[in-house]
C-alpha cells in the first residue's frame, strides 16, 4: 500500500470518528435524553476543555519520549473505549465527565494526525505543500460519510429500511436505544484506527534526550507575548469570538432541523428525516471553498477575508432563522452552502495569517495559541453562554424552543463581531506574504 493511500485512510478515519456523533449530539441530548440547554451547553463545552492543554502536553510526549504513531494509536483506542461507555450514562453530570475524558483523548489527535502526515511525507521525500492538501480533503469526506451513515442507521425515522434494520440490530445487541448507535459506530472505527495507526511508519521523538528548549517554549507560553501587540491581540480576541460562532452551529444545527417534526405540516418532511444529510452540505461546501482561499488571501488580504467570513456567519444564522422545510427550504440549503465560506475563510485563512505574520521562532506556538482561542476558549464560551441563553429566554411554554429567535440572536452576534472587527483590526495587506506561505 502506498504512503499516500495509507495517509488518506488515516485522514478519512480521523474525521469519520468525529463526524459520526458531533452534529447529532444535540438531537441525542435534547430529543432523546431531554437535557436542558444549560446541561447540554456544559456537555458540549468538553470539546473546548479538551483543546486547552492536551494538544500541547501530547506534543511534548511525542517530541521527547514516545513514537508519535504509537501515541496516536493509544489515544484513539482510549477514545473508542470512552465512546462505548457514553450510551450507558443517563445522568448529564456523569456524561460530562466521560465525554471530557473522551475529548482529552481525541482533540490532541487532530494536530497529531497532521504532524504524523507531515513527518511521513518528508521522510519519503514528498512535497508536503502539494501532496498533503488532497490527503486532508479526505478527512472532510470522512466526516460527511459518518454524518450520512449516522443519519441512515442511527435515526429511527430514517426512511432507509436496510439502515433502520441494521440500526435496530445494533440496538438489540447493545440493549440500548437506536439513538445511541452514533457512539457505537464512532467507537468501533476509533478502535480500528487505533490498531491501523500502530503499524504506520515509525516517527521516533526528534528531541529525545536533547534537552533543547525550556518548558515555557514547549508549552507554547512564549507566544502569549503576542497579546502585547495591538494587532495580534485584536486578531486572537476576535478569533475567540468566531470560535464561539462555530460552536453554535455544531451544537444546534441538527437539533434545529429535527425540531421541525414538532410542527404538524413539517413532521414528515425531507428535512426532518434527512436532517444530518442536509447539514452535511456544509462540509461539502467546505471542501470547495478551501480551493478559493489562496486567491482571496492574495487578492484581498486577511482583514477582508475575515470580514467576509463574519458576514457569512451572519447569513448562516439569519437564513436558518427564516427558513423552513417547504416554501423556504432554499434558505436552509443556502445557509449550509454559506457555512463553507464562513468556516474556511476563518479557520484556514486565520492559520495562514499566523504562518505569514509571526517570526519563525514562535510560529508553532502561535498556531497553538490560535487553536486555543478558537477551539478552546471560544468553544467553551459558545457552549455555556448559548445554553444559558436558550434556557432563560427562548424556551416556549410547551417546552419547545424558539428557533427563529435563537438564530436571529446568533446572527446579530456575528454582525456585531464583524462591525467591531472592521473598526478595530488594522492590517496592511501585502500579497507577497501569502505567496511566501506556499514555500
Amino acid at each position: 500500500m502506498s504512503i499516500k493511500l495509507r495517509l488518506t485512510i488515516l485522514s478519512f478515519l480521523q474525521f469519520f470518528i468525529w463526524g459520526a456523533w458531533l452534529t447529532t449530539l444535540g438531537s441525542y441530548g435534547f430529543g432523546f435524553k431531554n437535557w436542558t440547554g444549560a446541561q447540554f451547553g456544559a456537555v458540549f463545552s468538553t470539546l473546548g476543555l479538551g483543546s486547552l492543554i492536551m494538544p500541547a502536553l501530547v506534543g511534548i510526549i511525542a517530541d521527547r519520549w514516545m513514537n508519535a504513531e504509537k501515541l496516536y494509536s493509544i489515544l484513539h483506542i482510549l477514545y473508542g473505549i470512552t465512546l462505548f461507555a457514553l450510551p450507558l450514562i443517563d445522568v448529564p453530570d456523569t456524561f460530562f465527565w466521560v465525554l471530557l475524558a473522551s475529548m482529552c483523548f481525541y482533540m490532541p489527535t487532530i494536530s497529531l494526525s497532521n504532524s504524523l502526515s507531515y513527518r511521513i511525507l518528508i521522510d519519503n521525500r514528498m512535497d508536503v505543500v502539494k501532496v498533503f492538501p488532497p490527503i486532508r480533503v479526505w478527512g472532510t469526506v470522512g466526516f460527511i460519510a459518518a454524518m450520512w451513515l449516522t443519519n441512515l442507521i442511527s435515526d429511527p425515522k430514517s426512511p432507509w429500511d436496510a439502515g433502520k434494520a441494521f440500526g435496530e440490530q445494533i440496538a438489540s445487541v447493545t440493549g440500548h436505544a437506536i439513538n445511541a448507535n452514533q457512539f457505537y459506530i464512532a467507537g468501533v472505527f476509533a478502535l480500528v484506527l487505533g490498531i491501523y495507526a500502530w503499524f504506520l511508519p515509525k516517527c521516533a521523538p526528534e528531541n529525545k534526550g536533547k534537552g533543547k528548549g525550556s518548558w515555557i517554549d514547549n508549552l507554547g507560553l512564549r507566544a502569549f507575548k503576542l497579546l502585547g501587540n495591538y494587532k495580534m491581540a485584536i486578531f486572537f480576541l476576535f478569533s475567540m469570538f468566531l470560535g464561539a460562532a462555530l460552536q453554535l452551529t455544531n451544537m444546534y444545527g441538527d437539533t434545529y432541523l429535527k425540531d421541525f417534526e414538532k410542527i404538524e405540516q413539517y413532521k414528515n418532511s425531507f428535512v426532518v428525516e434527512y436532517s444530518t444529510i442536509i447539514i452535511s452540505i456544509s462540509q461539502i461546501s467546505e471542501t470547495l471553498f478551501i480551493l478559493a482561499i489562496p486567491f482571496f488571501m492574495k487578492k484581498f488580504g486577511i482583514k477582508k477575508v475575515m470580514l467576509i467570513s463574519m458576514f457569512a456567519w451572519v447569513l448562516r444564522f439569519g437564513l436558518f432563522s427564516f427558513g423552513n422545510p417547504e416554501g423556504l427550504l432554499w434558505m436552509i440549503i443556502l445557509s449550509n452552502i454559506v457555512y463553507g465560506m464562513a468556516f474556511d475563510f476563518f479557520n484556514i485563512s486565520g492559520s495562514l495569517f499566523v504562518e505569514t505574520t509571526i517570526e519563525p521562532e514562535i510560529r508553532s506556538s502561535a498556531q497553538g495559541l490560535f487553536m486555543m482561542m478558537t477551539n478552546g476558549f471560544g468553544a467553551i464560551m459558545g457552549s455555556i453562554l448559548s445554553g444559558w441563553m436558550i434556557d432563560k429566554y427562548y424556551l416556549l411554554p410547551d417546552g419547545s424552543k424558539d428557533w427563529p429567535g435563537i438564530w436571529m440572536v446568533f446572527a446579530i452576534y456575528a454582525l456585531f463581531i464583524a462591525i467591531f472587527f472592521g473598526i478595530l483590526f488594522r492590517h496592511k495587506h501585502n500579497a507577497a506574504d501569502v505567496a511566501h506561505a506556499g514555500h
